[in-house]
């Protein structure tokens, strides 16, 4: 049996795979990037469902357009409004998650042997779902305010995509600020770079002043993708594309070769429930919950971890990054966490080489207590591994 030889440069999910050694219940587990289950609307939900099907029962159930349901992609134009982005709803297409939306995008705008240019590190979801398509992959490293945009410049002439997470970035936490976000936009239009805007967290900020997305800034055309996977629930399966219809054209031609369109029940049932509930209410409920988590992790770290491992103390989302002395292997430090019953993410996969001396914490699923009791294990193992390599350590398998 031969198979196709687009997929034997793909890494698997390194998420998904440590999610199944992370799996047992006594370990404490800094992995997934996972919302707390106490934030979701489970009531007001369900009252939605109820509402849907005795309203709209059959034609409810039945298939629908592709670009997805009229009055939710209005919602979403609507929000965007209130953030100095002016869109109409027929710029809107309903993803199954975002995740698709990425999918859609490497199927629309990203050609074999076609640069894109990634943050370092970046989302490890988009470095999987873009490789599918053969692109040549050029990274930009991040500072504390965001993008280095003199590495930006360079690396988006001749580029196709610019692939960014701008606010509370997916691993590192870090955000563009506004000087930051500005350059972005004046290189994308100087080079006819497009850039692919994620912004699932831009909602999730506890500290610090308020950013618009990038596209506030554009004069150029730019994709922006959103989800409510993060303010809402994920298991709705439920985002967007954003983008002039130029753009979104094809990437609606591609959902029809693909799924047909997002589930309509499921849209109805989200929409219900943005109108019968106050959403901003519910998300700022959200961000006190995960901004008193993220404050008890920086402070743990900061009395259990030794001095010679930095972190990002983020401003928002969901996530923070860690970055061990040089030469140092998160993956040989994850075995002896394992061991300790205490679980993170090795940065290795959101690199596109072989970079292993960082690791990701997500401190959005786990109570104060247990984030208390993780951090204080794994500095535990970070002192005893460092003392361990002060002869050097060199590899993974260190």
């Amino acid at each position: 049996m031969r198979l196709a030889q687009r997929m034997e440069g793909v890494p698997r999910s390194y998420i998904r795979e440590i999610l199944k050694v992370t799996a047992q219940p006594d370990i404490i587990s800094f992995a997934g990037g996972l919302p707390h289950p106490a934030s979701f609307p489970v009531d007001a939900v369900a009252s939605a469902a109820a509402s849907v099907l005795e309203e709209a029962g059959p034609e409810a159930l039945q298939y629908t357009t592709t670009e997805g349901f009229p009055p939710l992609r209005q919602w979403i134009a609507d929000r965007y409004k209130r953030q100095g982005i002016t869109v109409s709803a027929d710029d809107i297409l309903i993803t199954t998650g975002s995740q698709q939306a990425l999918d859609l995008v490497a199927k629309a705008c990203i050609d074999r042997g076609g640069r894109v240019v990634m943050e370092r590190p970046g989302y490890l979801g988009a470095i999987q779902c873009f490789a599918v398509f053969g692109p040549d992959f050029v990274t930009v490293p991040l500072t504390p305010h965001g993008v280095d945009t003199d590495g930006l410049r360079r690396a988006a002439e001749g580029a196709q995509v610019f692939y960014a997470v701008p606010s509370f970035q997916n691993p590192s936490g870090i955000t563009y600020d506004d000087a930051t976000r500005r350059e972005v936009a004046e290189i994308m239009a100087d080079t006819g770079c497009l850039l692919v805007e994620d912004n699932p967290y831009g909602e999730l900020r506890f500290m610090g002043q308020h950013l618009p997305p990038v596209r506030a800034y554009m004069q150029a055309p730019s994709v922006l993708l959103g989800s409510f996977s993060k303010v809402v629930s994920p298991g709705l399966r439920l985002g967007w594309v954003c983008a002039p219809q130029d753009v979104l054209n094809p990437m609606i031609t591609a959902k029809q070769a693909s799924d047909l369109h997002t589930p309509g029940f499921t849209q109805r049932i989200l929409h219900r429930y943005l109108m019968d509930n106050d959403v901003d209410t519910h998300i700022a409920s959200i961000r006190a919950r995960y901004g008193a988590q993220r404050d008890v992790m920086v402070q743990a770290i900061r009395r259990h971890f030794p001095e010679e491992v930095s972190c990002t103390e983020p401003e928002g989302g969901m996530f923070l990054w860690c970055t061990l002395p040089e030469g140092l292997s998160a993956e040989a430090l994850f075995h002896k966490a394992i061991e300790r019953k205490v679980a993170f993410v090795p940065g290795r996969p959101f690199y596109v080489d072989d970079t292993d001396d960082t690791f990701r914490l997500n401190f959005s699923n786990s109570s104060p207590e247990l984030i208390d009791e993780g951090i204080a294990r794994l500095g535990q193992c970070l002192r005893e591994y460092l003392g361990g390599c002060q002869g050097g350590c060199r590899s993974s398998a260190a």
